[in-house]
Protein backbone atom coordinates (compact mmCIF):
# COMPACT_ATOMS: atom_id res chain seq x y z
CA UNK A 1 0.00 0.00 0.00
CA UNK A 2 0.80 3.57 -1.29
CA UNK A 3 1.57 6.09 1.92
CA UNK A 4 -0.87 9.13 1.81
CA UNK A 5 0.60 12.20 0.10
CA UNK A 6 0.40 15.37 2.49
CA UNK A 7 -1.02 18.42 0.99
CA UNK A 8 1.16 21.14 -0.12
CA UNK A 9 1.05 24.73 1.27
CA UNK A 10 -0.15 27.63 -0.79
CA UNK A 11 3.72 28.67 0.51
CA UNK A 12 5.20 25.98 -0.94
CA UNK A 13 3.19 25.45 -4.44
CA UNK A 14 4.49 28.96 -4.57
CA UNK A 15 8.16 27.95 -4.34
CA UNK A 16 8.23 25.17 -6.11
CA UNK A 17 6.66 26.93 -9.01
CA UNK A 18 9.65 29.26 -9.01
CA UNK A 19 12.03 27.03 -8.91
CA UNK A 20 10.85 24.93 -11.80
CA UNK A 21 10.44 28.08 -13.98
CA UNK A 22 13.80 29.39 -12.97
CA UNK A 23 15.17 26.24 -14.07
CA UNK A 24 13.44 26.41 -17.08
CA UNK A 25 14.85 29.94 -17.65
CA UNK A 26 18.68 28.55 -17.06
CA UNK A 27 18.21 25.45 -19.48
CA UNK A 28 16.66 27.97 -21.90
CA UNK A 29 19.65 30.36 -21.66
CA UNK A 30 22.28 27.43 -21.65
CA UNK A 31 20.89 26.24 -25.34
CA UNK A 32 20.77 29.96 -26.39
CA UNK A 33 24.40 29.81 -25.54
CA UNK A 34 24.80 27.28 -27.37
CA UNK A 35 23.12 28.06 -30.05
CA UNK A 36 25.65 31.62 -30.55
CA UNK A 37 28.51 29.28 -29.63
CA UNK A 38 27.87 26.99 -32.56
CA UNK A 39 27.19 30.25 -34.77
CA UNK A 40 30.89 31.17 -34.05
CA UNK A 41 32.37 28.31 -35.66
CA UNK A 42 34.63 28.14 -38.40
CA UNK A 43 32.25 25.31 -39.72
CA UNK A 44 28.86 27.35 -39.30
CA UNK A 45 30.82 30.56 -40.44
CA UNK A 46 31.95 28.38 -43.94
CA UNK A 47 28.66 26.62 -44.57
CA UNK A 48 27.00 30.09 -44.60
CA UNK A 49 29.32 30.54 -48.10
CA UNK A 50 28.95 27.62 -49.72
CA UNK A 51 25.71 26.17 -51.68
CA UNK A 52 22.49 24.31 -50.06
CA UNK A 53 23.85 20.91 -51.19
CA UNK A 54 27.02 21.35 -49.85
CA UNK A 55 25.66 22.87 -46.62
CA UNK A 56 23.83 20.32 -45.27
CA UNK A 57 26.46 18.13 -43.91
CA UNK A 58 27.95 21.24 -42.33
CA UNK A 59 25.09 22.26 -40.98
CA UNK A 60 24.48 18.88 -39.08
CA UNK A 61 27.98 18.77 -37.79
CA UNK A 62 27.45 21.89 -36.39
CA UNK A 63 24.15 21.07 -34.37
CA UNK A 64 26.04 18.02 -33.39
CA UNK A 65 28.30 19.90 -31.58
CA UNK A 66 26.20 22.26 -30.14
CA UNK A 67 23.88 19.78 -29.01
CA UNK A 68 27.31 18.19 -27.56
CA UNK A 69 28.39 21.21 -25.55
CA UNK A 70 25.06 21.93 -23.98
CA UNK A 71 25.10 18.45 -22.91
CA UNK A 72 28.52 18.90 -21.47
CA UNK A 73 27.93 21.76 -19.78
CA UNK A 74 24.55 20.55 -17.84
CA UNK A 75 26.61 17.25 -17.00
CA UNK A 76 28.87 19.40 -15.20
CA UNK A 77 26.98 19.59 -12.06
CA UNK A 78 26.27 15.57 -11.86
CA UNK A 79 27.97 12.76 -10.14
CA UNK A 80 31.60 12.55 -11.08
CA UNK A 81 31.98 9.29 -13.62
CA UNK A 82 32.46 6.08 -11.53
CA UNK A 83 35.21 4.26 -13.28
Amino acid sequence: MAPFRRKKSKRRQATDLLVNYLKLQAAGKAAKGATKAAKGTAVYQVSKRTPIAKRLPLLIGAGVAALVATKVMRGRGGDPATA
